[in-house]
C-alpha cells in the first residue's frame, strides 16, 4: 500500500520547500498520494468519511506542513481534532484504525536549525515542538517514526554575512526533496 501525504499549506502556490517536496512526490503516483487539505478544503469543512477512508486505504501517514507559530497551520489542527475520532482513530469502542500505522511529520522550518535547541534563540528543540504530534500518534496506537525537516536561514534583523559563499538554493532543495523520499520509504 502506498504512502498517504496530507499537505497542510495555507499557500502551496508560493511555497518554496513544501512546493518542491509535492512535485517530487507527485512523480511518484504508485507511491505517495498526495492530499491537499488547502485545495479539497478552501471553506473548512472537512468531510471526516472522507478522510477517514481515505487513511484506511493507504499503508503509511505522514502529516507534511510549514511550522506556524511553532505549531501547526490551523486546519491540519481541525483536520486532527474532526479526522481522529473516539471510536475510529482511538477509544475501547474499536477505535484501531491507526494501529500500528507507520506514521510521520515533514515539516519547514523557517528558522536554523541551531536555534532549535537548549542554547539557541528558541531554547526548545524542534522535535521538543512536534511532541504533541508524536504524542497523538502514540496515543491513536499509530507507530510514529520521526520527523523529517527542513531548516531555513533566518537571521536576526540586519544580519548580514559578506563573504560567505553558499550553495545555490534550487540545488539545496532538489537534494531535500530526494532525501525526504527517502526518508518516506524507509518508515
Amino acid at each position: 500500500m502506498n504512502t498517504l501525504v496530507i499537505v497542510a499549506h495555507p499557500n502551496l502556490d508560493t511555497s518554496v520547500v513544501n512546493k518542491r517536496w509535492v512535485e517530487e512526490l507527485r512523480k511518484f503516483p504508485d507511491k505517495y498520494t498526495v492530499h491537499d487539505l488547502h485545495q479539497t478544503y478552501p471553506d473548512g469543512v472537512i468531510d471526516v468519511e472522507r478522510e477517514q477512508r481515505l487513511i484506511e486505504s493507504h499503508g503509511n501517514l505522514v502529516l507534511q506542513f510549514p511550522i506556524y507559530w511553532f505549531n501547526c497551520p490551523p486546519l491540519l489542527k481541525k483536520w486532527l481534532d474532526d479526522v481522529l475520532t473516539y471510536g475510529w482513530a482511538y477509544g475501547s469502542n474499536g477505535g484501531d484504525k491507526l494501529l500500528g500505522r507507520k506514521s510521520a511529520l515533514a515539516v519547514s522550518a523557517g528558522i536554523k536549525k541551531a536555534d532549535y535547541s537548549a542554547d539557541g534563540r528558541y531554547r526548545y528543540t524542534l522535535g521538543q515542538l512536534l511532541a504533541p504530534f508524536e504524542l497523538t500518534f502514540r496515543y491513536c496506537q499509530a507507530d510514529y517514526r520521526s520527523y523529517f525537516a527542513y531548516y531555513g536561514t533566518e537571521g536576526e534583523p540586519g544580519e548580514n554575512v559578506p563573504g560567505q559563499e553558499t550553495e545555490p538554493a534550487s540545488s539545496v532543495l532538489d537534494r531535500s526533496a530526494l532525501q525526504y523520499l527517502h526518508f518516506i520509504d524507509n518508515l
